[in-house]
């Protein structure tokens, strides 16, 4: 006999307590398999797809596009042929990646589900959320009635719409998955003869003003604030400075670039900046360290998993590529490009961002020369990269043009104290204006 599964928001990891919902890849009515991907979902340390845990016909869908959802509520509803009422759910894995069950199907973590052979992503679409049934496993009429799909829009689209008494399947939609933008809307009630609204703010002690835009803090931006924050005020900044001539680096870069050895490899001054990082934590090991309040201890560790800012379309996002002390340059470089287009892909993974040690972030490409970075939270210090330019410097004796670059460190003066952040800085100086250092070491 047919029966209803729930599937609740689960725990996306690291205790996180609710995830906004991008988009449905189902509609009511539609029929999914065991790991279909069902819909985006965006925690507040990355995106995440969420496979089908059911095989079946899903009935309801219990949040709309653009919702916060918090863990443990309905998320969707989907009608087995489970005659033995038992779940179909997805199958644990074993110590040794199998799933223990008759088939070996694959097992699959939250997220990253493997769709059943011959499935399909199907187009994006959003639907009305229904209510949830009065109880799951009550069985249901043979025949489920389809329920219509909403057009696609923003919040703010809808409540304008809303405003005006605006059916949005009457505006012709223009955005690149079909969705109702603003601007179509905007068009639709001009040709109607009524001026657009302007959005009331939720604000009531601020007037509105056409000539503002408010965004809702969430997802990553929300936990980034949130963490800079708890940075700021437990540990304790302290940021030096040292301006570096970089020349001999950029010469030996140019030198790489044409070995074939590095053929096909995109080389750039970060690549060779985090190297002589690696090396330097060799004889600085606090700076690659973290205080454990609860245990009152430093813990200093012996393998670095390097962190690389990066500015996203969703918001500062610090990856790190996993056990860096152990890849030679020519690896590294190739992990800095893949970490990167990651990123602003906006497919960076939670375990991407976890665990993370040092961090790196390249401030030059956007032409800064110097900063006073924060510590992403649980590490002992930042490293800023500024822009190289050609600058008068002394060298040799005389003056002449050199590229110079400025490091700025900002490091948690519970774990490391001036001298070491000094030595540190140091070492990285040296060996990024005598380069051959940094061969010879690694």
């Amino acid at each position: 006999m047919p029966t209803i599964k729930t599937f609740l928001l689960p725990d996306l990891g690291e205790g996180l307590t609710d995830a906004e919902l991008l988009t449905w890849q189902v509609a009511v009515g539609d029929t999914v398999t065991l790991n279909q991907i069902i819909a985006e979902v965006e925690t507040a340390k990355a995106s995440v797809e969420l496979p089908s845990p059911y095989a079946g016909t899903v009935v309801a869908l219990h949040a709309e596009e653009g919702s916060t959802v918090d863990v443990g509520s309905p998320f969707i509803d989907i009608e087995t042929a489970d005659e033995a009422g038992g779940p179909t759910a997805v199958p644990s894995s074993t110590s040794n990646g199998e799933s223990g069950e008759p088939g070996g199907r694959t097992p699959v973590l939250v997220g990253y589900g493997v769709a059943a052979e011959g499935t399909t992503r199907r187009a994006r679409r959003s639907a009305t959320p229904t209510p949830q049934p009065a109880a799951t496993t009550a069985a249901l009429p043979s025949r489920t009635p389809q329920l219509p799909t909403r057009p696609l829009a923003a919040p703010p689209v809808r409540f304008t719409a809303k405003q005006h008494g605006i059916d949005l399947a009457d505006v012709e939609p223009t955005g690149g998955q079909g969705q109702v933008t603003r601007g179509d809307l905007e068009r639709f009630l001009t040709s109607i003869g009524t001026e657009p609204a302007v959005t009331e703010s939720t604000d009531q002690t601020a007037p509105p003003n056409a000539e503002e835009e408010r965004t809702p803090i969430k997802g990553v931006r929300k936990h980034t604030a949130a963490a800079m924050v708890r940075s700021a005020f437990t540990a304790p900044h302290v940021t030096e400075f040292v301006d570096v001539d970089v020349t001999p680096t950029m010469d030996l870069l140019d030198e790489l670039r044409e070995n074939k050895y590095f053929a096909g490899i995109r080389l750039t001054p970060l690549a060779l900046v985090a190297k002589a990082l690696l090396v330097a934590l060799r004889t600085n090991p606090t700076l690659n360290s973290s205080w454990d309040e609860e245990a009152q201890e430093i813990v200093t560790k012996r393998y670095v998993n390097l962190g690389i800012a990066a500015a996203t379309p969703r918001g500062l996002m610090v990856p790190n590529i996993k056990n860096a002390q152990a890849l030679g340059l020519r690896e590294l470089a190739v992990a800095l490009k893949e970490l990167t287009l990651t990123a602003k892909e906006g497919k960076t993974g939670p375990a991407d961002l976890a665990d993370g040690t040092i961090t790196i972030t390249n401030v030059g490409v956007f032409g800064v020369d110097a900063g006073t970075p924060i510590l992403n939270p649980g590490e002992a210090a930042i490293l800023a990269f500024g822009s190289i330019r050609r600058r008068p410097w002394e060298h040799r004796g005389e003056i002449a043009l050199r590229s110079i670059t400025t490091l700025s460190l900002s490091f948690d003066h519970r774990l490391v104290d001036g001298e070491q952040g000094s030595k540190f800085l140091a070492t990285m100086a040296d060996i990024l204006s005598d380069p051959m250092s940094l061969i010879a070491l690694s």
